[in-house]
């Protein structure tokens, strides 16, 4: 049997990593089909979040476009569509409703971010007018089930559709998994996200400056971007680009995860995912106390949660002062991943969603974890 996974970003976009591509092979055991269709490419990933560059975005605007539009010769030939996030960046939810009420194909929806609030990247800020952020409640309405990444998430389409199931996003924690850690006298405090994100390093600012006046540490922040700004006066600052190959090494290379997000709409639905790679990899985090957050954290045992700059201040300097701390917390967190978040712990939970449609060629058939 044949499945088509629509998904809006390549491999590079780590939401299509983790929602969708690291989940296939374990399908395809399974005697699944699996057909990855993403509307950007890999090169347009490049630019998309560069500013200017319009031009050449809009001619890989077209060429992906029309991309799109043969994915539906795709979808007449497959057995399931998966929609990650949307079929199509722009307007209302036409290609849906041609996979669910022309071609008569059954969905399942996979919803990670708060995109039915309306957001768009500052790069590429006038495509506002074009997003149809209200089409979201029309996809998961002609769905025959719903993912979603978190409680917060699930509330909203159990508002639209019946048929919903929460799926933390997952971590293999194979992959990311702690190193042997030397003690050194200069602490390395990390985070590493995207050029959206990055705006909320700011918060900290103050809370490193007034940290360096005790401490002696490095700040890595890694794939902030181009336009970011992040120098603090007598504070080693260290920005690099994020590349894919090197991610797991980098959240290694660090003493003290952070993690800072204002406490809105949008953050309510962001899966805290940042904060399980974290915990995955045995290294303490101080994050916001917002959000999924709260869920995944009990604050002094696996991590701790920040609210003001004081308690920022107290957390993060524990973790310095203190490396049996860092390791004790370290390890928590770790078990948590392990417990919760795993790969391991949820690839039952979404295979048996594509068992419920009844696609396996024989019913009684094990399915295939390992």
């Amino acid at each position: 049997m044949k499945i088509l996974f629509i998904q809006p970003y390549p491999t590079e976009g780590a939401s299509a990593r983790y929602r969708v591509e690291q989940y296939v092979p374990y399908l395809e055991k399974n005697g699944i089909k699996c057909v990855i269709r993403s509307f950007v490419s890999t090169k347009f990933y490049k630019i998309l979040y560069k500013k200017e560059l319009y031009f050449k975005k809009i001619l890989y605007f077209i060429q992906s476009s029309i991309q799109r539009f043969f994915d539906i010769f795709l979808a007449i030939r497959s057995d399931l569509i998966f929609i990650h996030l949307e079929a199509f960046p722009l307007g209302p939810p036409f290609l849906e409703y041609i996979f669910a009420k022309v071609l008569h194909k059954k969905i399942i929806y996979d919803l990670d971010d708060a995109i039915y609030i309306g957001s768009t990247s500052s790069a590429n800020n006038f495509l506002k007018y074009l997003k149809c952020p209200s089409k979201i409640k029309k996809i998961i309405k002609i769905s025959s089930h719903v993912i979603a990444c978190n409680e917060y998430l699930a509330n909203y389409a159990e508002k639209y559709n019946n048929n919903v199931t929460v799926i933390h996003t997952s971590v293999d924690t194979d992959k990311f998994k702690p190193i042997n850690r030397e003690k050194k006298e200069n602490i390395v405090i990390g985070w590493i996200g995207s050029h959206s994100t990055a705006k909320y390093l700011s918060e900290l600012k103050d809370v490193f400056f007034e940290l360096s006046a005790k401490y002696k540490f490095t700040i890595k922040v890694i794939g902030a971007g181009e336009g970011c700004d992040f120098e603090i006066l007598g504070v080693n600052v260290v920005q690099l680009d994020w590349s894919l190959k090197d991610e797991i090494a980098h959240f290694q290379s660090f003493d003290i995860g952070v993690y800072p997000l204002p406490e809105d709409e949008w953050t309510k639905g962001k899966t805290g995912f940042k904060t399980i790679q974290y915990m995955s990899i045995g290294i303490p985090c101080v994050v916001s106390d917002v959000g999924a957050n709260r869920d995944i954290i009990k604050d002094g045992i696996n991590g701790y949660l920040a609210r003001t700059k004081e308690e920022w201040i107290e957390k993060i300097s524990k973790l310095i002062d203190d490396a049996g701390l860092r390791e004790k917390i370290g390890f928590a967190g770790r078990k948590t991943a392990e417990e919760r978040y795993s790969l391991k712990i949820n690839i039952p939970k979404f295979i048996s969603i594509f068992k419920s449609f009844s696609i396996a060629k024989n019913e009684s058939k094990k399915y295939n974890y390992d």
